[in-house]
């Protein structure tokens, strides 16, 4: 992303902490809508901040996982701290950064925060200040343990992230309660970045629908209600005339015994992902419980001749993937089983009409109608029920039509 100017709320992120009218304040919070330009600007603000008080300090950088922290925030930081003549010394294998500014030079832990566990990584530090990229994908226990390391006089918090659920806890605990806990909190919008043409607006604005699009371009945190996928248009998304040949086939499985056990069979074409047809198998519809081996006979008759490249499976269907393994006729690939980044990223590709559906899967367009959120004071939880055909699209969604293709090389030069 390139930056000619930044916007008031931009510079206001960057420079709050030097500005006398804000001296009463320990920490940041900035939220909002997505491509805001607050990631970019808070990471340059934190490491200003810290080069102008300290000489030698310890801070943390923490993100979901250290993977996308470095692409998300490191990655651009150092970009553009090469511009502005700070130096950085980054040392991959201790995941930290010495960086020099101002004629200070300080170090910068960085974390992944993304589960319970995470807390022990950063337990017994001692911190003159702690960046949170994404807070609100992180579990409380990590974010508090890395709080509590925020001892050294003058030390400050800086929290960045895209809204979730009203009834998320750091929502309800630190966003609402911004005054109490002496932060001072920006709600920023697309508007608020200067670097976005109006076409990218409104692509980014395609991308979204339903809570997400009131989350990430409206910048709400917004319950979770109703169905799942309000976007999904039979109209649309359901045809009739399927393609006579695709360029890749690929099967996508949610394994059940006593639920049902849902395959479906994509091919591409022209950039869109077709279910051509489907294998959905019910025992308590039925009456009759179906072996593996059975399974694995509609599975074979699903493919058919066709050159099936791989079986994406439940991760957790140990017995199906032995089964199909033993057959060595197709490849089995785990699937990636993150519920609700999968559903997000079936809300975009529907909402970017890349998925088509064959109008006999008749058990996958019942269960788009009837595929809701829980309560919304549950958070953002799918009932368990109506889910099996759409967890075997959000499996081949989340691993076949979001993978990294394999022969793209990614490198990072230092000028």
């Amino acid at each position: 992303m390139q930056f000619d100017t930044f916007s008031r709320k931009q510079r206001l992120c960057m420079r709050w902490w030097a500005l006398p009218e804000n001296r009463q304040y320990d920490a940041i919070i900035c939220d909002g809508a997505v491509r805001s330009g607050k990631t970019l600007c808070m990471s340059l603000g934190f490491v200003f901040w810290a080069s102008a008080c300290f000489d030698g300090g310890t801070f943390a950088l923490c993100g979901k996982t250290i993977t996308s922290l470095e692409r998300n925030l490191v990655r651009p930081l150092t970009r553009v701290l090469d511009t502005v003549a700070a130096s950085v010394r980054e040392n991959r294998s201790r995941h930290y950064l010495d960086i020099t500014c101002f004629g200070h030079c300080n170090r910068f832990y960085l974390f992944g925060g993304r589960d319970e566990g995470s807390a022990a990584l950063i337990q017994g530090m001692t911190l003159c200040g702690v960046l949170f990229d994404e807070v609100a994908l992180m579990p409380r226990s990590f974010v508090e343990q890395a709080l509590a390391r925020c001892s050294v006089n003058g030390a400050k918090l800086w929290f960045n992230c895209n809204p979730g659920h009203p009834y998320h806890w750091f929502y309800r605990e630190w966003i609402r309660k911004a005054d109490e806990k002496r932060a001072l909190y920006l709600h920023f919008m697309m508007d608020d970045n200067p670097s976005l043409t109006q076409d990218i607006r409104e692509r980014y604005e395609r991308m979204y629908g339903g809570v997400f699009y009131d989350r990430f371009i409206l910048g709400r945190w917004t319950a979770s209600e109703g169905v799942v996928y309000p976007m999904f248009d039979p109209d649309k998304h359901v045809v009739t005339q399927l393609p006579e040949h695709c360029s890749r086939y690929v099967i996508s499985c949610d394994y059940g015994t006593v639920n049902p056990t849902s395959m479906g069979l994509w091919g591409e074409s022209d950039g869109v992902w077709y279910r051509l047809r489907e294998y959905y198998y019910s025992a308590r519809r039925e009456g009759m419980c179906r072996t593996d081996e059975q399974h694995y006979a509609g599975l074979a008759a699903l493919a058919g001749d066709l050159p099936v490249e791989c079986v994406v499976v439940d991760p957790s269907a140990a017995s199906f993937i032995a089964c199909i393994a033993s057959h060595g006729k197709f490849r089995v690939q785990r699937a990636v089983n993150d519920v609700l980044s999968g559903i997000r990223m079936v809300s975009e590709a529907l909402q970017q009409d890349r998925l088509r559906f064959s109008a006999s899967c008749r058990d996958t367009l019942r269960e788009f109608q009837q595929y809701c959120w829980k309560d919304s004071t549950a958070g953002d939880v799918p009932r368990k029920e109506y889910d099996h055909a759409m967890d075997d699209i959000r499996y081949f969604v989340s691993t076949v039509l979001h993978r990294v293709p394999a022969d793209l090389i990614a490198m990072s030069v230092r000028r």
